[in-house]
């Protein structure tokens, strides 16, 4: 204890001496792992580690192309009318009515019928001595003639041959108390036989029975022809029959020429046969 007491601050001294020495051979080893680390820190930031690339999710840009692709239909139009709202219209006795349900638009076809040209081999005259017989054929033109069912009579011979303004005769074939006329149409050049049990028939147009709900009209017999078929007056103006055929009547204003369509139904349409020729006027 005496030693300890007597020596007590160089046995101090000495320890923290070799305890500097300790430290002073250590500190070459953490001045190498510092600067390890140090460098460590320079090459990650100078070139980090790069992770691969997964598969890109592209499901909602492709669905979104998608739905671009496909055109949107977007019906602004009857019966929703967002911005084009439906115009309504007075009739005669005051009430509104969509105006759709009046004029033309509420025009309705009852029947289109067929008119027929026919040429039919009425009489015979036997021929009188250096003479030749003499044919009576007629000629019902109702397309041309109007709306009354006209037929005239022309005394037809081949020597001269006839000709008026609907045929010119040609030639008479089979036996004289049955023969079969030939004539040759002037407007289109055919040629028609004619016999006493078969007529020669042609569609040259048609006529239409027209109604017209609202007003409770019906108008019978209507032709495209003002001469023959008068103007439809209705819903306060009057309408010209320009044209029909087997499948629609065109209309057009008296007032400022504006032309509307009407469309027939299937069962109303014009039959096309020559069975129809019963129905004509």
């Amino acid at each position: 204890m005496d030693f300890l007491k007597k020596h007590f601050e160089k046995i101090l001294l000495g320890v923290v001496l070799l305890g500097l020495a300790v430290a002073v051979a250590f500190l070459p080893f953490v001045i190498a792992n510092e600067k390890q680390r140090l460098e460590d820190m320079k090459t990650s930031v100078l070139h980090p580690k790069v992770e691969p690339l997964t598969n890109l999710d592209l499901s909602m840009a492709q669905a979104a192309l998608k739905s671009v692709a496909m055109p949107v239909s977007l019906d602004l139009g009857p019966p929703n009318r967002l911005f084009n709202p439906m115009p309504w219209q007075k009739t005669a006795d005051g009430h509104l009515v969509p105006q759709d349900k009046v004029g033309p638009s509420a025009l309705t076809i009852v029947s289109i019928t067929p008119l027929f040209m026919k040429l039919t081999l009425d009489s015979i005259t036997p021929a009188d001595p250096g003479g030749s017989p003499q044919y009576i054929i007629g000629i019902e033109k109702p397309a041309a003639y109007g709306a009354r069912k006209i037929k005239t009579q022309d005394y037809c011979t081949t020597n001269p041959p006839t000709q008026n303004k609907t045929f010119e005769m040609l030639s008479v074939k089979g036996k004289p108390d049955d023969p079969q006329v030939i004539v040759k149409l002037k407007d289109t050049g055919e040629t028609a036989a004619i016999s006493t049990n078969k007529p020669f028939e042609r569609i040259e147009g048609y006529m239409a029975d027209l109604r017209y709900e609202p007003e409770k009209k019906h108008w019978e017999n209507c032709r495209p022809n003002v001469r023959t078929s008068p103007p439809l007056a209705f819903n306060g103006e009057e309408y010209n029959v320009v044209a029909i055929n087997p499948r629609e009547v065109v209309l057009a204003a008296k007032s400022n020429g504006k032309k509307w369509t009407i469309a027939a139904n299937p069962t109303n349409a014009a039959p096309v046969t020559a069975a129809s020729a019963s129905a004509s006027p």
